[in-house]
Order: C-alpha cells, then structure tokens, then sequence
C-alpha cells in the first residue's frame, strides 16, 4: 500500500499539470461553437492514453461529438474491464466564478479549481495515473485484466449517440464488467462505495398567452397571463408532504431495502454538515424518509429553468406572450422513462387552463433509466477492499443522486456496473468555482492500482 501512495505522491505534481492542461480545453457539449474544443479534448486524452502505454488508442468520430476509445487486453484468462467515463463539460458563466475563471485551472488550498476537474476530467486521470501507479509498483508490463476504456463526449447532453456507438462497435466493447466512474463519495476522510444511479428524464414546457407581449395598463385583469398558468403547475408538482403529484407516479416505485436503509444510516450524516457541504441553505423533501434516501432511493422532480418577460435589464411593464420552464425528474427502480414521460403528459394536459395554449417537449431519447449493482455482487467485494487499501478506510455504501448511462451500458454489454468515482458533493459540479481535491484523486488512483489485481484473482470475485 505504502508503495503505491509514494509513487502517487512523488507523481502529485505531474497529476496536477497534466490535469490542468486538459481542463482549459473549453469541451463544452451541446454548444457548436466549442465543437473543435471536442475534437482537441479526445485528442489530448488520446496521446495521454498512448503515453501510457495502451497499445490500441482510437478517437471515435461519430453523429455526435467524438469519444475516445483504448484497449490493452493482454492477460489471459483475467476478466475484462470496460472503464466509462466523459471528456466534455458543462457550459460556465464566466462572470460568476469567482475563485478562478472556469478554463483557467488555479491550484489553492489543495483543490483545483476549474470546469472538468471534478466532473469528469479528474475521474478519468484517475484511471490514468492508478494504471501507471499499478505497473509501476507490481513490476508487470501488461495490466492484471484485460483493460478498455469509452470515454464519450456527450454526456451532459444526455448521451444521445451513445446507444447508437455501443451498438456500431459491440464486438469491441464487450467487458466481464464495466467500470463507471462519473459519480461521487460521500467524504473525503469518510468513503463510500456508490451502488445504485436514479434515472433521468428531461421536459421543456412553454406556455403561451397574448399572441405578443402586451403593456400591462392596456390588457391587465382579462388577459390570459401565461407565467400565472405555468406557476400553478409548478406548484402542483408536489403536495403538502413533498410527493410528486404525477398521475400514478409511485405505482412502480420501489421500496429501498432493508440493507438499503442500513447502509446509508450508517453513513456519518448531519444536517449541519451537509447544508455546508452542498450550500442547499435548508432540507425539503419527501416525508416519511431520511435525507440519504430522499437523496438516493426515492424519486425526485426539480424545476430547472423558469424564463418569463424580462429577465434581464429594465421590465417593459407587459403581459408575457409565454413562459417556459425546464423540469428535471429523477427515476428510481422499478420505474420506466416512458410510464413517466406519459404521467407528465396526463397531468399538464388536466392542468393547463383552457385560456393559454401550451407545447410540453419531453426528451425520451436523451433519457436515462435508473441502474442498481446486485447486492450480492462478488466485484463489491473487490472494490472494497480496493478501497480500504486506497483511502486508508473501510467504505461504507450510498447511491447517486444524478443519472448516467449505467443502464444502457449493463443491458449492451449484458454485463455489471461497477460505480467509482472521485468527486464529493462539495466539488460544486455544474455551478461556479468548481473544483476537485487532489488528495482525492491520488486516493482514488490508489484505490483503482489496487483494483486491478483483485479483479484479476478469481477467487476474490
């Protein structure tokens, strides 16, 4: 164990430059202005991963933005690994960032800051530098297991080439298990082991009004005002005890298991040091649940976006045309993207008035399903101890709040998910300054040095 952390440590440096020149790639998805910067970001990983030493390196260019693929299968009879991760980001308000500016990585206080550096930048140097501290430490000059790594450039738009890519090359991809590391811990002196990711569906409701905006002193009273409408939907999305107010939403949604509710309890938890964490200012939810599990294991529907009137500068006093907002809902075994797509049509078509038209666009093909490791897993055991040995800790278990493509990747390939990940909910993913903690990710590179050789043993999976 000693030996691979001073590898790591006497590497801290390289792990942070390198980190850092891959961060001001500006690899924004969804904006074709930043296309190019795509393009250049599965490159520089490309180079990184031949650097390595992975003796086949491809940069996939698809419908969508490229991925980078890379193989190194030369162990007999070990298994083979799929690592899945993501090289684009989310889009950045410059001027909200205050610690750094976003594509300008600033080393301070033992974090990163930057956009990527946690989500998912840092995760996949992780892998890097963790297969570099394994061959450097075991003497070998192949890896333990057989080693393939997907690291797409659509995941914050959903993933929606992703199905069409896995399928273009299934016979490339296929792996004993898959190894998903976009997710988070829950503590840096405190690990866990993320066994389960809720789904995702995403919708866009505009509602309109005035056939044009029109001065509020001329029409106010008998004019349909859409923002009105759109808000007394929105606050129909939940009840008085915080549950969703779809039309037969819970009837698929399954209870969390005992072992469940034991293993998120017996996380060190706190409200105090979560609201530090998260800076959410208080706790709301659904009734009847801890916060891990309202976190976790139940479902959830956020309101994303609202736009109305004037938003910016100075109003001019008039009846909006239309309103929209965007409405994020978050899926939990054993519920279905498209039982949920359908619940959401029912309940605003009973809900809009009849005096506003309105468009209600639900994104099914860039939705993702909610996935859960089999507790009885034999690869947990593996990456436990790979854990302990890495954190200096035994981990606990907890889920993962967001979504991903897990699903999608273990009904493929027909094999497990494995979850790992070196964020922590403090690292502020999407928002402004955000930021990775190196301490982390060295931990987290020791904990996948560790991995692989356990992997390779049959007997401890």
């Amino acid at each position: 164990m000693t030996e691979i952390h001073d590898y790591l440590a006497a590497h801290r440096s390289d792990i942070v430059t390198e980190l850092t020149e891959w961060m001001r790639l500006r690899s924004v998805a969804g904006v074709p202005a930043h296309a190019v910067e795509l393009i250049r970001s599965a490159n520089w990983l490309a180079a990184v991963l031949r650097d390595t030493g992975f003796p086949v390196v491809e940069v996939w260019d698809g419908e969508g933005a490229p991925a980078v693929y890379a193989e190194w299968c030369e162990a007999p009879g070990a298994p083979t690994v799929l690592i899945y991760s993501h090289h684009d980001v989310r889009a950045a308000k410059d001027e909200q960032w205050t610690e750094s500016a976003p594509f300008d990585p600033v080393l301070r206080d033992g974090y990163l800051y930057g956009r990527g550096g946690s989500d998912a930048k840092g995760q996949v140097l992780s892998h890097v530098w963790g297969l570099r501290a394994h061959l450097a430490t075991s003497g070998r000059d192949v890896p333990a297991v057989n080693l393939k790594l997907l690291v797409e450039g659509e995941e914050e738009v959903g993933s929606p080439h992703l199905a069409d890519l896995l399928e273009e090359h299934r016979e490339r991809v296929g792996a004993d298990v898959v190894v998903f590391s976009d997710t988070l811990l829950w503590r840096a002196d405190h690990p866990a082991i993320c066994t389960s990711l809720r789904g995702m569906i995403s919708a866009q409701l505009t509602v309109y009004g005035p056939l044009r905006d029109v001065h509020s002193g001329t029409v106010s009273g008998p004019a349909p005002n859409p923002v009105v409408e759109l808000s007394k939907l929105l606050a129909e999305l939940h009840d008085d005890k915080g549950r969703i107010t779809l039309p037969g939403f819970y009837d698929d949604v399954a209870e969390p298991s005992t072992r469940t509710r034991e293993d998120y309890a017996a996380l060190p938890f706190s409200e105090e040091d979560w609201l530090a964490r998260t800076e959410t200012r208080s706790v709301g939810g659904e009734d009847g649940y801890t916060v891990l599990e309202r976190l976790w294991a139940r479902p959830a529907a956020e309101v994303i976006t609202v736009v109305a009137g004037d938003p910016d500068g100075v109003s001019r006093g008039a009846v909006p045309a239309e309103a929209r907002a965007e409405v994020s809902i978050r899926t939990v075994p054993d519920q279905k993207v498209a039982d949920v797509a359908d619940q959401l049509r029912r309940l605003v078509a009973s809900t809009i008035g009849d005096g506003v038209a309105y468009e209600l666009t639900i994104s099914e093909e860039t939705a993702q399903e909610p996935y859960r490791t089999p507790e009885d897993s034999p690869w947990l055991g593996a990456l436990a101890e790979a854990m302990h040995k890495g954190f200096g800790s035994a981990p606990g278990r907890m889920g993962n709040a967001g979504g991903g493509p897990a699903d999608l990747l273990a009904t493929t390939l027909r094999a497990p998910v494995l979850f790992f990940g070196t964020g922590l909910p403090e690292d502020r993913w999407h928002d402004s300054d955000e930021r990775v903690s190196v301490d982390v990710l060295l931990n987290g590179a020791a904990t996948l040095a560790h991995l692989w050789p356990r992997l390779a043993d049959r007997d401890q999976v």
